[in-house]
């Protein structure tokens, strides 16, 4: 059997605020609350992936990086710009505008107010 990650839990000051954040900046959808009680804020990332928000007390940013294809990067990135959100090319800077990552020829990072850090690549 392949395997696969299903979902992971991403932690949020309030998982609402944080999923529509995340979706809409990379131009996903929010699906409607889930779990026992409707505690998760789930965001589809693709057919095989969804990230769950969960609000939590004191939330520990982690790290979430995406590959995506050219058009989807400059969507993204357009996305950051109008919202006004800073990115940048290196996880201990990601407010410096740049998109020049060090491990493909564009990338770049952004991080929520619960500093989880989402790390965007693109091939070209």
């Amino acid at each position: 059997m392949t395997v696969t990650l299903n979902h992971t839990i991403v932690p949020a000051v309030d998982n609402r605020q944080a999923a529509r954040f995340f979706a809409s900046i990379m131009g996903l959808a929010e699906l409607p609350p889930a779990g026992r009680n409707g505690h998760f804020a789930p965001v589809r990332v693709n057919d095989t992936l969804t990230l769950d928000y969960l609000t939590v007390p004191d939330p520990v940013g982690v790290h979430l990086a995406f590959d995506v294809d050219p058009a989807t990067f400059d969507d993204i990135l357009a996305r950051l710009r109008e919202a006004g959100v800073p990115y940048g090319n290196h996880p201990t800077d990601p407010g410096n505008g740049r998109i020049d990552h060090p491990l493909c020829p564009r990338g770049l990072f952004f991080v929520d107010v619960a500093r989880n850090l989402y790390e965007v690549m693109s091939p070209a």
